[in-house]
């Protein structure tokens, strides 16, 4: 019992917010989900008002979806993006991964000299990619984000169903 939490006291403020958002585990699920997906893609410098627009229509949690978005940030961004192309390149010739990640990684280097707020920069930093490179990167993008977004849905469905399950047993004692 001790041990379990230990694992979960470090997570607590994480957790009280997500039992506190005031939506259903489904779009709280769905937000975590859609941000997991967009976090995934080369949108780079537009996936905050992509996450907020989809999670708005979709009818989703928009500060879960937000939360999500900065798994792929500019240090990140060149292996979650070689990952992608590699995945791609196995449906769709490209150039060398190698050579794919010395761009990214010097994508990376432009990224981190931006300022934060220059948004239009940054995706036309990643929008400038080669054809041969663009193609195999969106397909990768879309697979891997695919997964990740329903492994993300359904390990959040689960866990916010537990904490609420949790929360509501103990106001019934």
């Amino acid at each position: 019992m001790k041990e379990r939490k230990r694992i979960v006291i470090p997570f607590r403020p994480v957790i009280r917010w997500m039992v506190r958002l005031r939506k259903s585990p489904r779009a709280i699920a769905g937000g975590f989900s859609l941000g997991t997906f967009i976090a995934f893609t080369p949108t780079l410098g537009v996936q905050f008002a992509i996450a907020i627009f989809l999670a708005t229509l979709l009818n989703l949690n928009r500060p879960a979806a937000l939360v999500m978005i900065w798994i792929t940030n500019a240090a990140t961004a060149a292996p979650i993006y070689t990952f992608n192309y590699l995945i791609g390149k196995l449906f769709w010739a490209g150039p060398p991964v190698g050579e794919v990640y010395a761009t990214f990684m010097e994508l990376t280097g432009k990224l981190l000299s931006l300022d934060f707020w220059s948004i239009a920069d940054q995706f036309a930093i990643v929008a400038g990619l080669s054809r041969e490179v663009i193609i195999p990167l969106l397909i990768g993008s879309c697979i891997v984000g695919l997964v990740a977004a329903l492994l993300t849905y359904g390990l959040s469905m689960f866990l916010i169903g537990y904490l609420v399950n949790r929360k509501n047993g103990r106001r019934t004692k």
